[in-house]
């Protein structure tokens, strides 16, 4: 506390023990202040905002893709067609020999999705259930076996049943499936289509807006950033990563090992992005701070109660969660910042 009663470090400061004898010992603090931040200009940069626009074919679209969830899937007699689902069993020969990861038993493939090697899918069209065939196709010489890589081979594959994808109709049944209330004819479908696209395509343009304000705000900033602050960034970054993926099942040491990569690898691909948000948040500190923009305690209550019903936590749950009203707080004052920005330019 004595050492650093002087300094204000940004990040953990790193100690290290030199000396340590009979009259005492000497240690070494390393210690990461804040840089020293100057924005040449920061309003009238002159970024406008995309309107959103929706059009017929987008809401068509939108619809089609309702139908689509709510398609039921049926066996259908007669032959395979481009769309069409097979149920198929497959075993892929090299020169004659069965190689490995070649084979499926009642192997459910959609014809059209491209999930097979090219020119698989389409040499099934036509064929009817309980039809067999050879199939021969070329692995792509990109692929990742060495022993495939360029090889012609052979698929013997078994037709076990051809289903169909089944659109419903637009009706009643369709709109009580639906359940979105105040929807019950064709018309209030479009009108709900095109309301939903509206707001999607405001949010995408407001972030694309924010985003273009804070990369010319960035290029009209000076500031010098400390390695070990963008070291310690990217390994928030990746702390947050691993966070994600074991959410998913899935540690860091598997994701690294399935993508080929090192943690250096990871550390390396993420020094740009991690120098760009500590760049951006100095900024934004900067013009809050220039603004006097502040954050009043009924805004922080407004907010907590407001993220509370979003999340559905109690209070405390979601300030701990947050670290700590102050970390809300540090929050608003970003955010009333970035609309400040968008009111200016």
């Amino acid at each position: 506390e004595k050492a650093l009663k002087d300094v204000k470090p940004i990040i953990e400061p790193k100690v290290d023990l030199k000396e340590i004898n009979e009259n005492g010992c000497t240690f070494v603090f390393t210690v990461t202040e804040k840089p020293e931040v100057n924005i040449k200009k920061y309003t009238g940069l002159k970024v406008k905002e995309e309107e959103a626009k929706v059009t017929k074919e987008e809401i068509n679209a939108e619809i089609d893709n309702m139908l689509e969830r709510y398609s039921e899937i049926a066996v259908k007699e007669g032959k395979l067609e481009n769309g069409n689902i097979a149920i198929i069993d497959f075993e892929g020969f090299n020169d004659g020999v069965a190689f490995e990861g070649g084979k499926g038993t009642n192997y459910s493939l959609e014809i059209g999705s491209n999930t097979f090697i090219p020119g698989f899918e389409e040499q099934l069209i036509n064929l009817k259930t309980n039809d067999k065939k050879d199939i021969k196709v070329t692995f792509p010489e990109d692929y990742p076996s060495e022993e495939l890589k360029g090889k012609e081979v052979v698929f013997k594959v078994t037709i076990h049943e051809v289903k169909t994808r089944v659109i419903p109709e637009i009706n009643e049944d369709f709109f009580n499936d639906l359940g979105i209330e105040g929807v019950n004819s064709e018309k209030e479908l479009e009108e709900h289509c095109k309301k939903e696209i509206k707001e999607r395509k405001e949010r995408e343009a407001e972030n694309k807006l924010i985003d273009e304000i804070l990369e010319k705000g960035k290029d009209e900033t000076e500031i010098v950033l400390p390695e070990e602050l963008i070291h310690d960034e990217i390994h928030h970054m990746i702390d947050n990563y691993a966070q994600r993926l074991q959410m998913q099942g899935l540690s860091l040491e598997q994701y690294l090992s399935f993508a080929k990569k090192t943690i250096e690898d990871m550390e390396e691909e993420l020094k740009d992005e991690a120098s760009k948000n500590i760049t951006y948040r100095y900024m934004l500190e900067y013009i809050a701070d220039k603004e006097k923009i502040e954050v009043s305690d009924s805004d922080i209550e407004k907010e907590i109660e407001r993220l509370s019903e979003l999340y559905q936590m109690t209070k405390d749950e979601l300030i701990k969660g947050f670290g700590g009203t102050d970390m809300i707080k540090y929050d608003q004052k970003m955010r009333k910042t970035i609309e400040f920005l968008k009111e200016n330019n």
